[in-house]
């Protein structure tokens, strides 16, 4: 079977989905491929939520955190469904890492409060804080896999196709476009986009029929996060907790991160770096839960940290963290987004359609 579109986008996450809620918007003709079931857990997307914030190091991202807000309000008019809380967000711990998130907050004009970390604990009794503490109001939370599946249904209600449990087998040059192929079809279009995360490297780059497209190395580890009861009486903002670090990219990494998540406790996340083949479905490590509550009972005295439950997912990181989103060609890539883009997803997907359609939506950090 042969079909003809404007655009074909393979991978249904959080990249993807929104790219092509975007695309269908806009009247394209739409494919979707995504080589795992709907709402799949073996990549980056999966789970019932991620920390929002305008909160970061680097200005470049909390104005793409300015920009992601309304476009989730746009998901939700479209969708009709509850997405973003921004029920207010911490940092605390490395002060030169608080010094350059106030500065990018002021020059964002955000709201913000600085406090000691006796402060921070009386008013947030479930966490002890390090050295240094920000409180940001327009942070908060956003719902993983409800997102996903919102993006996904006003694509389809849009006229997108989608398609599960389609590997794609080769993306191929067809005259100035491209033929995507997969086993049972083979799609052409004037543009593809790739939002394959883990997988990027197998469709385009060396080895592939896109030589000339040279992506960044591209690591891929396995994270941890692990959830746990809550105690009486207590409740946790989202958080990020920053430790000393100079490694290339630190500016947009973090020690540990953490936010409530109705019906699953508290959420911790402890940055690991476990290589792994992304093909390598994963168990859960029992030294990494161990760490994880050994963090909690120093830090997160609202833990019940007898009570205990662990997912793994899928960073896929560039070497300096910085997202990949460019277009070269018939091809766009979108991903990788370095375990820190989920927050941004409406807005990505908005600039990833906007590349896919022609424009010129590029930032020099995420050229190819």
């Amino acid at each position: 079977m042969s079909e003809t579109l404007d655009v074909v986008v393979v991978g249904a996450g959080a990249m993807g989905s929104t790219t092509a809620w975007q695309l269908a918007k806009a009247g394209r003709s739409v494919a979707v491929l995504e080589q795992f079931g709907r709402l799949h857990d073996r990549g980056s997307s999966h789970g019932q939520t991620r920390v929002f914030r305008v909160s970061y190091r680097d200005p470049l991202y909390t104005e793409l955190a300015t920009d992601s807000i309304p476009r989730w309000r746009e998901l939700e008019t479209d969708s009709g469904v509850d997405l973003l809380e921004q029920t207010g967000q911490l940092d605390h711990g490395f002060s030169p890492a608080i010094v350059q998130i106030e500065a990018s907050l002021v020059s964002g004009g955000f709201a913000y409060e600085r406090m000691t970390p006796e402060a921070a604990g009386e008013r947030w009794p479930s966490l002890n804080f390090d050295t240094t503490v920000l409180y940001s109001p327009d942070g908060g939370r956003v719902f993983a896999d409800r997102m996903v599946d919102a993006a996904l249904a006003v694509a389809e209600r849009c006229g997108a196709q989608l398609h599960f449990d389609t590997p794609v087998l080769a993306i191929e040059p067809d005259g100035d476009g491209v033929a995507v192929v997969t086993e049972g079809a083979t799609y052409r279009a004037n543009t593809v986009v790739v939002s394959a995360g883990a997988w990027v490297s197998r469709l385009v780059g060396p080895g592939t029929k896109w030589p000339d497209i040279t992506l960044p190395e591209v690591t891929v580890t396995r994270q941890q996060p692990v959830h746990f009861a809550i105690r009486p009486g207590m409740s946790f903002p989202s958080y990020i907790h920053h430790v000393p670090d100079d490694t290339p990219g630190a500016a947009l990494r973090f020690g540990a991160y953490g936010l409530e998540s109705p019906g699953e406790g508290v959420k911790l996340g402890l940055e690991t770096s476990v290589r792994t083949d992304p093909d390598d479905v994963g168990v859960v490590d029992p030294a990494i839960t161990a760490e994880a509550i050994a963090y909690a009972d120093r830090w997160l005295p609202g833990a019940d940290t007898s009570q205990v439950s662990a997912v793994t997912c899928l960073f896929t990181n560039t070497p300096d963290s910085h997202f990949i989103i460019d277009r070269v060609g018939p091809i766009v890539v979108c991903s990788p987004c370095s375990g820190h883009g989920f927050k941004f997803a409406p807005e990505i997907g908005a600039i990833t359609a906007d590349l896919a359609m022609g424009g010129s939506r590029r930032h020099r950090e995420w050229r190819l």
